[in-house]
């Protein structure tokens, strides 16, 4: 008997550079992806933080499940600039993660350098229209 669709978590289990960003979500390693991304050393999974305008340690579960192969997380916080709440940055501290905030473009630029390099890079990035 055949199944309907089956509706799997977006997970690209490797690493790759970010091609292109914008409407609403991203295309890498000859795919695409809509909504938001969370680029981790186990590969590039798809996210959805519950408020992007607002963001909390526990939208951030998996990447402290790999806090040791992690030492820097490009948060890119959509159009604009945006402040990571504290809490959130207290609890990336504990975890050894330097967190460094900035607009979705300039984050997919810096990881695809850092990516480049084979640095300990995550990035978190909320689409853009």
């Amino acid at each position: 008997m055949a199944k309907g669709i089956v509706i799997r978590e977006a997970h690209f289990p490797g690493r790759a550079p970010i091609e292109a960003y914008g409407n609403g979500g991203f295309r890498f390693a000859d795919m695409s992806h809509r909504g938001s991304l969370l680029c981790l050393p186990s590969g590039i999974h798809g996210w959805e933080p519950a408020d992007p305008l607002a963001l909390t340690a526990a939208d951030f579960d998996k990447l402290f499940a790999e806090a040791d192969k992690v030492e820097i997380l490009l948060v890119g916080t959509g159009r604009d600039l945006r402040p990571l709440p504290a809490a959130l940055r207290a609890a990336l501290k504990r975890a050894g993660i330097s967190a460094d905030p900035m607009s979705t473009g300039a984050a997919v630029r810096t990881y695809n350098v850092l990516l480049a390099e084979d640095r300990a890079v995550a990035a978190a990035l909320i689409a853009v229209d």
